[in-house]
């Protein structure tokens, strides 16, 4: 029986593209080297029905496009250069609505200081919406180039727009992180001088250090040191919701998951937390707090693949 793409899922597609391809490197985005500099160009693809939560505004729609893919820059420490919108929309769309999403995308534009510069538009039956974002830097980073010994890192908290998603009531933390994210690209600049690997934490933590790890590296991540709230454990509770899940395999965080040596740490001058090291178990585990050492499961959000 011949094989449907869901039965890869979305990972194993974009690695038979990149095994096909000369110039696209396994990374967050691709890398050209350009006028004694790296040029960095990224590309994702939002769709109304997969993307936005139906109480995400037309403004927040726009306003996301643009951060998704300003994340992946954050993510190699690029500065932004330009970015190429493409949008479909119904023909029935009302005009107001169009306007709401193209001022999300010139406010978030502004934000990150990068320009709107090009882009296209064309007819479909749902929003989609197209980023392409370019930037620049010297000295990418890249995912795995992380040693023996260095401390694990994440900026920011994570597991809240994961929780924001399963809440109706709209005034709080979590529900800003899920419905207004924002890519940490200060950050991500200022990690490239010191940090040895780094990616986005976009499909859940388990995906994202499945996917950065090399043979025979593991990773331990300790519990206490992500500091969960309690409230976000009996918010987690009432749903019905195991927070670790909420942690681990959801995503949309649009935080960096980073490396850095031990020696590098005090030159922090950022937002973070240290959740664990690299090791050579060739495992990726999670130390409880209650001791106990059990495997992460690699399981996070994938297109393509039904549940």
């Amino acid at each position: 029986m011949a094989l449907k793409i869901s039965d890869i899922g979305e990972k194993e597609l974009v690695k038979y593209i990149i095994a096909n391809s000369r110039h696209i490197t396994p990374d967050d985005t691709a890398i050209t080297p350009f006028n004694n500099s790296n040029l960095i160009s990224t590309c994702d693809m939002l769709i109304q029905s997969k993307h936005f939560p139906k109480n995400m505004s037309y403004f927040d729609m726009g306003f996301k496009a643009v951060t998704v893919n300003v994340s992946d820059l954050a993510a190699m420490g690029a500065e932004p250069i330009g970015f190429l919108l493409a949008i479909a929309m119904p023909k029935t769309l009302n005009l107001n609505y169009f306007k709401e999403i193209l001022d999300g995308v010139l406010k978030a534009c502004d934000y990150y200081s990068i320009p709107l510069i090009g882009g296209d538009t064309n007819e479909a039956s749902e929003i989609i919406i197209t980023g392409t974002a370019l930037g620049a830097t010297d000295n990418p980073l890249m995912k795995d180039t992380y040693n023996y010994g260095d401390l694990i890192a994440i900026t920011g908290d994570i597991g809240f727009a994961a929780l924001g998603f399963e809440l109706d009531i709209m005034d709080n933390i979590y529900c800003k992180k899920a419905l207004k994210p924002e890519a940490r690209i200060k950050e991500g600049i200022f990690l490239k001088d010191y940090a040895t690997s780094a990616t986005d934490i976009t499909d859940g933590l388990a995906s994202e250090l499945y996917e950065i790890k090399k043979d025979g590296f593991g990773f331990i991540i300790y519990e206490d040191l992500l500091n969960i709230s309690d409230e976000f454990k009996e918010i987690s509770k009432k749903l019905g919701l195991n927070y670790l899940d909420l942690i681990f395999h959801v995503g949309e965080d649009f935080e960096l998951l980073f490396t850095i040596s031990k020696e590098n740490l005090d030159n922090l001058s950022i937002d973070y937390k240290v959740i664990g090291e690299v090791n050579d178990s060739d495992k990726i585990e999670l130390v409880l707090e209650n001791g106990f050492i059990e495997q992460i499961k690699n399981k996070g959000y994938e297109h393509y693949v039904s549940e």
